[in-house]
């Protein structure tokens, strides 16, 4: 089964992206931010991550960097959840590793479309 990582300081998110995954038959943790995230990581690295682009009190990109630079750090397809008004910090994270993005509102047929798209899909 392919693991996959939500981070997002919403529980409600997290809890909505957790559905979507199982649905798409990936094995789900969460993080409510990007420290628990990049120890969930050296746990155990992830297939897939979908990451909240606007964490509150987190630099997404310095996140990301950190990421990449560690140990199997290059495995995991970063999807960032975004909205319009973001596309500033969404060029940055896109720069600084995640590879590619959704706007929100989303639902699970565009998740599995991107997850697809990407060739991380699992039914």
């Amino acid at each position: 089964m392919m693991q996959s990582l939500v981070v997002d300081d919403s529980r409600v998110m997290r809890q909505v992206l957790r559905q979507i995954l199982e649905k798409l038959a990936f094995a789900v943790e969460e993080a409510p931010d990007c420290d628990s995230a990049l120890q969930a990581c050296r746990r155990k690295m992830p297939d897939v991550m979908l990451v909240d682009l606007t964490i509150p009190n987190n630099n997404i990109a310095f996140f990301l960097r950190a990421l990449r630079r560690s140990a199997d750090g290059n495995k995991p397809h970063i999807l960032l959840c975004a909205t319009e008004n973001d596309v500033t910090l969404l060029s940055e994270a896109l720069e600084s590793g995640a590879n590619d993005y959704i706007l929100k509102p989303f639902n699970c047929a565009m998740i599995d479309a991107k997850l697809r798209e990407a060739g991380m899909a699992v039914r």
